[in-house]
């Protein structure tokens, strides 16, 4: 399936901008933190609380404060999931995001019965200076195996290539650049600007300037049946691409988004999107903002 009703997330004690993702991750504001930590729970827990209300089951994973870990709400850069009972780590481009792996995320599935054993753990490649950060650069078609990942800082080619073989996936692999302060770099994460669901993506073309990318991102989604949404850049820079497709306890497509994502789309694009979901949204805007990701990096699926 490409879709699950179980969502693991991070309650954060010590939330605020991170200083060592900011290095590529533009989408951090500076800016006077405060009281940053406060409002960054309330958005947390306002958006489990949606989730519950919707027929989602979460499974929230409590951050003791022990460890320096600004941006542990991420999990979804951090481990995966997959059918079978199995759970991958991931080797990380930030020293203080690798102290995540040891937020014990195995054990608290398995105080609720949910008992994961690891398939694979890449965090050796970090000594390498080698990084793959989960499901924040590895886009993945469950269905078709197909693995769609932007090249990053934070994606290495050699790490995506080993991780398809191994998993059994098909790599497509390409690059997503955007303007920063006058120059084009790499986005940091591919679900920036790539989300997939079960019928349908969500696009920024003008992030990829290779027309053969372009061609052959085009192909996939037409091959495996994906109707096409198409955002702009502006729309990217708040985040309309960050976007995930879950379902509830009674099988509805609930499509979760931020309110600012929301926001950004056009009615035509949201009426284009409800043909596959019905759509939710939290105000998220100081994750956002001193984060640098949305709702679809704080949701880790759980497949079980």
């Amino acid at each position: 399936m490409q879709t699950t009703d179980t969502i693991l997330l991070v309650r954060p004690t010590a939330f605020r901008r991170n200083e060592e993702t900011a290095v590529n991750n533009h989408f951090q504001q500076k800016g006077k933190q405060i009281n940053v930590q406060e409002l960054a729970l309330a958005e947390f827990d306002n958006f489990v609380d949606l989730l519950e209300t919707y027929g989602i089951r979460t499974i929230v994973v409590q951050n003791d404060a022990k460890l320096d870990t600004p941006d542990s709400i991420f999990p979804n850069n951090v481990i995966s999931f997959h059918q079978g009972k199995k759970a991958i780590l991931y080797p990380m481009f930030a020293p203080n995001r690798r102290e995540e792996r040891n937020l014990n995320y195995l054990g608290v599935l398995n105080k609720v019965g949910l008992n994961f054993e690891k398939l694979k753990d890449y965090s050796i490649y970090e000594e390498s200076g080698m990084y793959l950060e989960s499901t924040g650069v590895l886009v993945l078609d469950r269905v078709h195996k197909i693995a769609y990942c932007s090249l990053s800082e934070r994606a290495h080619p050699q790490l995506i290539a080993q991780w398809c073989e191994e998993i059994g996936y098909r790599p497509v692999i390409f690059e997503a650049l955007h303007h920063v302060d006058g120059k084009m770099l790499p986005v940091y994460h591919t679900n920036v600007m790539l989300a997939l669901g079960t019928n349908f993506s969500v696009i920024c073309w003008d992030s990829i300037p290779n027309t053969k990318h372009r061609e052959t991102l085009q192909k996939c989604f037409e091959k495996t049946n994906k109707t096409i949404i198409s955002i702009s850049t502006e729309q990217l820079n708040h985040f309309a691409g960050n976007i995930l497709e879950v379902h509830s306890k009674d099988g509805e497509p609930i499509i979760c988004m931020s309110t600012q994502a929301f926001e950004s789309y056009t009615e035509k694009q949201i009426d284009l999107l409800e043909q596959f979901g019905k759509i939710i949204h939290a105000p998220i805007y100081n994750i956002e903002k001193y984060g640098g990701g949305s709702v679809r990096c704080m949701m880790a699926e759980v497949f079980y």
